[in-house]
């Protein structure tokens, strides 16, 4: 009995391209119909139309956006109280974590919460469509235990690069909040810190105590 080779698809990635690329990821998180690196924007938009179900795209693999239900709440808390800022002050809109967001051509991320400034609406009204066709201001990240750090690395960089100009990474297990204001500059915020929008989302602060406390649970900050 003789066993044909089946030949990937031409520029389909392999396990180690994928390790290279987001590092330890569970591979139940990237799609395999298409076959990683040659899927397209087109896929995104029909697999969550067809499957209600969010995927990124990063150079042709599609990686599913998972969260838990306590990433979920944290993001739900930072979209309502961002929110109420941004309509009180009518800086702009706000997105929750379906918003999808075309950074550049082939490169689709899903942030957990997304800032757009007002002047950078066109026509200063909300995007419809699918994807928003820019880049957030303000992004913010929910880190899950599926998250690797070699995959939120690159994802810095892919925010920056596209012209976001402050990124939020929410850490529910360590209870910070680490504000980067650029590739290589943070700053980590712990429970007794304050978490401010700086130029980007002026007047919002948020004490991060707050933000990570249990309903009901009275803060001391």
């Amino acid at each position: 009995m003789t066993h044909s080779m089946v030949e990937p698809p031409p520029g389909a990635w392999t396990v180690a391209d994928l390790f290279e690329r987001f590092g330890a990821i569970p591979l139940s998180r990237v799609r395999h119909d298409p076959a990683p690196g040659t899927a397209s924007e087109r896929d995104v938009l029909e697999i969550h139309d067809r499957e209600g179900r969010l995927y990124e795209l990063v150079d042709g693999v599609l990686v599913e956006k998972t969260v838990g239900t306590y990433e979920s709440y944290l993001a739900a808390c930072v979209i309502q109280l961002l929110g109420t800022c941004v309509k009180g002050k009518r800086l702009g809109i706000v997105l929750g974590p379906d918003g999808m967001m075309r950074l550049s051509p082939g490169l689709v991320q899903i942030p957990d919460v997304s800032f757009i400034a007002l002047q950078r609406l066109p026509g200063r009204r909300v995007p419809r469509g699918g994807m928003a066709e820019l880049a957030p201001d303000l992004a913010v990240e929910v880190i899950s235990r599926g998250n690797t750090p070699r995959e939120m690395r690159q994802k810095l960089s892919e925010y920056f690069d596209a012209g976001v100009r402050l990124v939020w990474y929410v850490y529910p297990e360590r209870r910070e909040v680490h504000v980067h204001a650029g590739p290589e500059q943070v700053t980590v915020l712990g429970e007794r810190d304050t978490l401010d929008g700086g130029d980007v989302v002026p007047g919002f602060r948020l004490a991060v105590g707050e933000l990570f406390a249990e309903p009901g649970e009275e803060t001391d900050i």
